[in-house]
C-alpha cells in the first residue's frame, strides 16, 4: 500500500558512530576490571602439576569438556607420568583411557607422537617457546599459549571457541579467524593481562554469555557491553540460566572461592568429586 499524501516519513535510526581506538581500549580494559572483580578466582581449570601434564591435558580437550578430562588425566598420568614412560605405552592401553574423552584414536595418536617428540629432541622436557611448541604434534597456538602462560608465566591469549564468541561479542574483533582474533585483542591490553584475561573471559563465557541465550540481565559487563539485549535481559530470568559456582543453589561454592582464591582449584576439584 502507497504512502497516502502528508504522511510523516519512516524514522530510520541512526548509525552507531565509529569507535576509536582509544575508546575501545578503555573500554576493553573496563570490560576486564569488572571481570577481574567477578572472578577473583578464575584459573586453569584443566588439572596438571607440570608443562608436561598441561599440555597433554590441553591435546586431550578437544571436543570434550575439561571435568571429563581430569577425570581421565588423573589415570592417566598416574600410570604414564612422563613424556619417556608415555612414549613407551602401549597404543591400545593408551585407547582404554582416553576412550571417553571422544576421538580417542586420534588423540592416542597425537600424545604419542608428542611423547616421542619431546624425548627424541627435548630430553623429555616442553620446550618454553611458542615456536617450538607449535611444531609439536597436535599442539597449536591455543594450546601453546594456554602451555607458556600457566605452566612458564609467559604472557598469552588463549582463544577457545569462549573467548572468540565473547570477543566478538565486546566489539574488540570481528574476525573469525583465531589468530586475528588474537591479534587483535592483544591490540587492547598490556601483554602482563593477557594470561589473567583469558581466564576471566573463558570464565565468563561459561558462566553467564553463553552461546544460545547469554545471560544478559545478570551480566557484570552489560553497561560495556555493545551485544546486550542478545539474550535474556530480565534480572530474575537471567539468574536462572548462570552456571557452576554462580548458578542458584551454589552460593556456599561460590562465597569459598571468594574467601580463598588462592585455593580455587582445589576448592573446584572438591566440588566435582563431590558430584561425580
Amino acid at each position: 500500500m502507497s504512502r497516502s499524501a502528508g504522511a510523516a516519513p519512516a524514522r530510520v535510526a541512526a548509525p552507531r558512530p565509529a569507535e576509536s581506538l582509544l575508546a575501545l581500549k578503555r573500554r576493553a580494559r573496563r570490560i576486564n576490571k569488572a571481570l577481574a572483580e567477578k572472578y577473583p578466582y578464575a584459573h586453569a581449570e584443566l588439572d596438571f602439576r607440570n608443562p608436561f601434564e598441561l599440555v597433554v591435558a590441553t591435546v586431550l580437550s578437544a571436543q570434550t569438556t575439561d571435568v571429563l578430562v581430569n577425570q581421565v588425566t588423573k589415570i592417566l598420568f598416574a600410570r604414564y607420568p612422563d613424556a619417556r614412560a608415555m612414549s613407551e605405552a602401549e597404543p591400545a592401553e593408551l585407547e582404554a583411557i582416553l576412550q571417553p574423552t571422544g576421538f580417542f584414536r586420534a588423540k592416542t595418536k597425537n600424545v604419542l607422537a608428542l611423547s616421542h617428540r619431546l624425548v627424541d629432541e627435548y630430553n623429555g622436557e616442553v620446550p618454553g617457546r611458542l615456536e617450538d611448541l607449535v611444531t609439536l604434534p597436535g599442539v597449536g597456538r591455543k594450546t601453546a599459549n594456554v602451555v607458556l602462560g600457566n605452566a612458564f608465566g609467559i604472557p598469552g591469549i588463549t582463544v577457545d571457541t569462549h573467548f572468540g564468541r565473547l570477543a566478538r561479542r565486546f566489539g574488540w574483533t570481528e574476525s573469525e579467524d583465531p589468530v586475528q582474533v588474537e591479534h587483535d585483542v592483544a591490540e587492547l591490553f598490556e601483554p602482563k593481562d593477557w594470561t589473567m584475561l583469558s581466564h576471566r573471559v573463558v570464565f565468563h563465557g561459561r558462566r553467564v554469555c553463553h552461546s544460545r541465550k547469554p545471560a544478559c540481565g545478570a551480566c557484570p559487563v552489560a553497561n560495556w557491553c555493545p551485544s546486550y539485549g542478545l539474550g535474556e535481559t530480565d534480572p530474575g530470568k537471567a539468574a536462572k540460566l548462570l552456571k557452576y559456582e554462580l548458578a542458584p543453589g551454589n552460593e556456599a561454592l561460590l562465597a569459598q572461592l571468594l574467601a580463598e582464591t588462592h585455593r580455587a582449584a582445589e576448592i573446584r576439584m572438591e566440588s566435582q568429586r563431590r558430584l561425580t
